[in-house]
């Protein structure tokens, strides 16, 4: 498996610091948080584009993923949420990106049956554009959808290959699904998984890895015994938790921790 981390743990951060971090570090990659308050993101420029392409190009480091903030389930119109997913799905295939990351954001009071169904519309929709430009659209387990069963109810609707999931491994905990059910729902869409630690289901604020009560070790035992050879991207939510440690400082010990766990399931 390949390392990576996203960009909400450095808020804002230019893209050479970004890449100083990772290749200092160890990573093979990064999750680019793709908000209009980030550096790159689905308003800028081809040049800016073609000018990230070769920052990262001479790091030697992947861009994993373009992480959106895309509600697929969310009530209304269709078009918005179709052209925002398009414009997510543009920026990756410039920046030659394999994944857009979308949430599926049903609202309070939506029925789940509906939810799913204006999910799997938007996302088929989306599905033959995302195609056609070799990215694949991964709905992330979180907010409305946090467990891999609720994942699974629309991707089955939508039964489309550039369609796929994203496994948050703490909503899947705080949603009360075991580590195996979730691989044994997500694994034939899986896109690659996000790891991360709390302190508890009461208290989400980010830790070091390791330094928590998120099954990290169980999960990557059981891609390993699967033979998954993905991406695990620590996803560091320091852009909303103002008074967490610092994530650079703490990067050197999660990737030998990761790396840890990966050797122990080998």
């Amino acid at each position: 498996m390949k390392l990576a981390f996203s960009t909400l743990g450095v808020p804002g951060l230019p893209v050479p610091e970004v890449l100083r971090l990772a290749t200092a570090h160890g990573y093979h990659g990064v999750e680019l948080r793709a908000h209009p308050e980030e550096p790159v993101n689905p308003g800028i420029g081809a040049e800016q584009r073609a000018d990230v392409v070769s920052e990262f190009k001479a790091a030697g480091v992947e861009i994993l993923s373009v992480a959106g903030y895309v509600r697929v389930a969310a009530p209304g119109d269709d078009t918005p949420v179709i052209d925002e997913m398009r414009a997510l799905l543009d920026l990756a295939r410039d920046l030659g990106a394999p994944y857009i990351r979308v949430f599926p954001g049903a609202a309070q009071g939506q029925s789940p049956a509906d939810a799913d169904a204006t999910a799997a519309r938007r996302l088929g929709t989306a599905a033959e554009y995302a195609a056609d430009l070799g990215v694949r659209i991964l709905l992330e387990t979180h907010d409305s959808h946090r467990t891999g069963a609720d994942a699974i109810r629309v991707l089955g609707l939508v039964g489309h290959r550039n369609v796929g999931s994203l496994w948050d491994v703490m909503h899947t905990w705080l949603g009360g699904e075991q580590p195996s059910e979730t691989y044994a729902a997500l694994s034939p869409y899986l896109g690659y998984v996000q790891v991360k630690d709390i302190a508890s289901a009461e208290n989400t604020t980010p830790l070091r890895l390791g330094a928590g009560v998120l099954p990290i070790a169980e999960c990557v035992e059981i891609l390993s015994r699967h033979g998954w050879d993905g991406w695990l991207c620590w996803e560091y939510e320091k852009r909303w938790y103002e008074g967490a440690a610092p994530l650079p400082g703490l990067l050197g010990r999660g990737r030998e921790h990761l790396a840890r766990l990966l050797n122990d399931s080998a």
